[in-house]
């Protein structure tokens, strides 16, 4: 049986009155609790709650947090992204309801810090799945910290840190100031590669160098009313494009001058973020419903552990909207319409398209399922 795909779809303009949760992810040393400890400095940030995540029997990270108090939970059990989900769903079902019989004041915002080794696909799927905290809570983004100083280093020996840059929403690249501009700009184009459509923002001396709250805040499409998100820019499509055709142009195969024998290239370590990529599917019309979301839920089910990310923007028969759906490996979103079409920009044409970032899938697999299930190639053009 195929992975579900939620069927309804709400204006992503719409007022939702769940408590937004933003997922504070990174690897060890990226400098996340000096992120919160900033963050939670904010004004306006008096009624976050804070949700703290760390290995070993005694809690030490949270005692860096500046804001201890009542709404603070210390999850010390295990990583969050394994045994100790069931302490999450304990968590933020205690908060609530701690805040709905008024020993709290209302929670108005959550934070997770994740440790430095968690995957945090299994914490959006908690939000996302668990009934109870679905209809209470909304993921409102994945903010992966990355140390510019060592990421790229971590990034190839790493499984962990490539995970947490793929499924990120927004990258916050700390440590800037210890950093040249050449460190600094390979970095940029390692990370623009794993994950096309996620915005970058450098971090000095722990502070965002622009955007400052907003710079965690509003990562996904849950814009406020009546602001339309820039939906160009969090698809990524044009980025993605680009990266695909400068990978298909280097495993091109290379002409040799006549007696001239190729360079055999130098052994180079196993990267774990080698087999990471992203590609762009389009379809010319518009794609009806019931089959192209059959056809996603078998790749979901299918290729789940090699999937890290969908996007999509669509074109659906009938609708006058454009229809945004995402998923995070298995698990699909609840779909949403955006307000209108953008009457500018690579979206003015009105077709689907689909983003996904992946590792060790080929695209022409997806293509096939999308296909024959959706009822409609992929567009010929190169995507």
């Amino acid at each position: 049986m195929a992975a579900d795909v939620p069927a309804g779809s709400a204006p992503a303009s719409a007022a939702d009155r769940r408590i937004p949760v933003t997922v504070l992810t990174g690897f060890l040393g990226a400098g996340k609790t000096t992120l919160l400890n900033w963050l939670l400095a904010q004004p306006g940030l008096d009624s976050a709650a804070v949700l703290i995540n760390e290995f070993g029997e005694v809690g030490v990270d949270h005692l860096l947090v500046e804001k201890v108090d009542d709404t603070l939970v210390l999850l010390d059990s295990g990583c969050i992204c394994c045994s100790v989900q069931g302490d999450l769903v304990r968590a933020l079902k205690n908060l609530f309801m701690r805040a709905l019989r008024r020993e709290i004041p209302p929670v108005g915002r959550v934070l997770i810090e994740t440790t430095g080794l968690a995957d945090p696909a299994p914490v959006i799927h908690t939000l996302m799945e668990e009934p109870f905290i679905a209809e209470r809570y909304r993921c409102d983004g994945v903010v992966t910290a990355v140390d510019t100083t060592h990421a790229l280093d971590q990034l190839g020996a790493q499984r962990e840190a490539v995970r947490q840059v793929a499924m990120a929403d927004r990258l916050l690249l700390t440590k800037c100031d210890l950093a040249d501009d050449d460190a600094r700009a390979t970095l940029a184009a390692r990370l623009a590669e794993l994950n096309p459509g996620a915005p970058q923002i450098e971090v000095r001396q722990g502070v965002p160098a622009e955007g400052g709250v907003d710079a965690l805040f509003g990562c996904g499409l849950y814009s406020a009313a009546g602001k339309l998100p820039d939906v160009a820019a969090w698809l990524g499509e044009e980025r993605a494009r680009r990266l695909e055709a400068e990978r298909a142009a280097r495993s091109a195969p290379m002409a040799w001058r006549k007696g001239a024998p190729p360079a055999r290239p130098a052994a180079a370590p196993a990267r774990h973020d080698e087999g990471v990529s992203s590609y762009v599917i389009r379809f010319d019309e518009a794609l009806q419903w019931y089959g192209f979301s059959d056809a996603l839920g078998l790749i979901l089910q299918v290729y789940g552990e090699r999937i890290l990310r969908v996007k999509g923007v669509l074109n659906v028969e009938g609708d006058p909207l454009p229809r945004v759906v995402q998923c995070v490996q298995h698990v699909a979103y609840p779909p949403t319409s955006l307000p209108a079409w953008p009457q500018t920009g690579p979206l003015s044409d009105r077709r689907s398209r689909l983003v996904f970032i992946v590792r060790d899938l080929p695209r022409s697999e997806v293509e096939v399922i999308l296909a024959s299930l959706a009822g409609q190639a992929p567009s010929a053009e190169a995507a």
